[in-house]
């Protein structure tokens, strides 16, 4: 009877280890940035109008980047990073940082999102018409 009770505390006791190392492990992810949310990281502020090829940018930046960069660029927590943040401004990635990123993937180095993959599908078109749109976004939130 004893090796019973002490059996059942010792699965016990393991089953409630297990619960509290997965508890703790959720935690520590959502403190980390690396939550499963996806919320926005910035507040972005619309620009009051696009140009058509902007418009076509936003377009492919919703079909192509905002899975992980996020609606309107700001970024998915978790996720991937936002392009509406002074990290982006034009004089440190250049418009043909973003190429380079779409067409070979980048590694990480600003960011603990981890690499990007290359962006199936998108064209050189694609990529110019997104900058176009990601550089208005930045221009209505002061980053120029």
């Amino acid at each position: 009877m004893n090796k019973r009770i002490i059996g059942g505390v010792i699965v016990f006791g393991a089953l409630a280890i297990a619960i509290w190392a997965t508890l703790i492990r959720d935690t520590s992810h959502a403190a980390m940035g690396s939550g499963r949310g996806g919320d926005a990281l910035v507040a972005v502020t619309m620009p009051l109008a696009f140009t058509p090829k902007e418009q076509m940018g936003a377009k492919a930046f919703e079909e192509n980047c905002a899975a992980c960069h996020g609606a309107n660029a700001a970024g998915r927590d978790g996720i991937g990073p936002p392009l509406v943040h002074i990290i982006y401004e034009p004089s440190h990635h250049g418009d043909q940082s973003f190429h380079l990123a779409a067409m070979n993937g980048v590694r990480a180095h600003h960011w603990p999102f981890g690499n990007m993959p290359p962006v199936e599908g998108v064209t050189t078109s694609d990529v110019e018409s997104i900058v176009a749109y990601v550089r208005a976004l930045q221009r209505a939130n002061g980053i120029n």
